[in-house]
């Protein structure tokens, strides 16, 4: 299952000094680093969103617990991705749309810095598309509407880790495999993740569904388990790779 920190090749922090002349270049919107994903991180309040189009579960990232969107049923590969590099798709998650920007943090998590994946073909230093310095070596529009898009990702991911840990604490997580028959008769299982228990969600005493309800948290759970209907897609998109 996903990574925090994937995708990303030669991570460096931006600075005037070492990207002042930097630009990222229009019509460089595609999402050929995410080819080899099989699943991508969600924040939770993207959860409603991601339930139409994709299957929502939870995997395991480090003592955490995180939403992760399936984007197949095989390791290195990505059935969301056109041959073209564009997203097959409505809605793509955050965790894809960041790239090639991502913080990183000091030890205790106090201290963020905006960086960027040097190797990232978008990027040029010719003057072609949105600078990330003006002249000044201050911050552009571009780079400061970046720079929040980041600051509200980060914060809801925080807020994501609540919303887990709460599942957590109210025991309504649990691992799940699925099995698949393709066309052609091979067999294929998806493992190392997990689902909320329904029977569990409804045993719960009535304050405390009231709780999850008054938060908003009830919602989420619900689109999660609604997502779960589209793995069936899945296969569909298996048929049309395979064409």
């Amino acid at each position: 299952m996903a990574k925090q920190l994937m995708f990303y090749d030669q991570v460096a922090p931006v600075s005037p000094q070492r990207h002042g002349n930097w630009c990222v270049e229009p019509g460089t919107e595609h999402f050929g680093f995410a080819r080899l994903a099989n699943s991508v991180p969600l924040a939770a309040v993207e959860i409603g969103h991601a339930a139409r189009e994709y299957t929502v579960v939870f995997a395991a990232a480090g003592e955490n617990v995180i939403p992760v969107v399936i984007l197949s049923i095989k390791e290195n590969e990505n059935l969301y991705l056109t041959d073209e590099g564009g997203w097959a798709a409505k809605y793509i998650p955050a965790f894809v749309r960041r790239y090639p920007f991502v913080f990183s943090q000091n030890e205790d998590h106090t201290q963020f810095t905006l960086c960027l994946d040097e190797d990232w073909d978008g990027f040029n230093q010719e003057g072609r598309g949105q600078r990330l310095f003006d002249d000044q070596g201050e911050r552009t529009e571009y780079l400061n509407r970046l720079l929040e898009f980041l600051k509200d990702f980060q914060r809801d991911m925080e807020r994501t880790k609540l919303f887990c840990q709460k599942l957590k604490d109210l025991e309504l997580l649990e691992d799940k495999q699925a099995n698949f028959t393709l066309a052609d008769g091979e067999k294929r299982s998806l493992r190392g993740f997990m689902t909320i228990n329904r029977e569990k969600l409804i045993a719960l005493p009535g304050e405390k569904l009231q709780e999850l309800a008054k938060t908003g948290e009830l919602d989420l759970i619900y689109a999660h388990l609604l997502s779960m209907k589209n793995l069936s897609l899945m296969l569909e998109r298996i048929k049309e790779a395979a064409v």
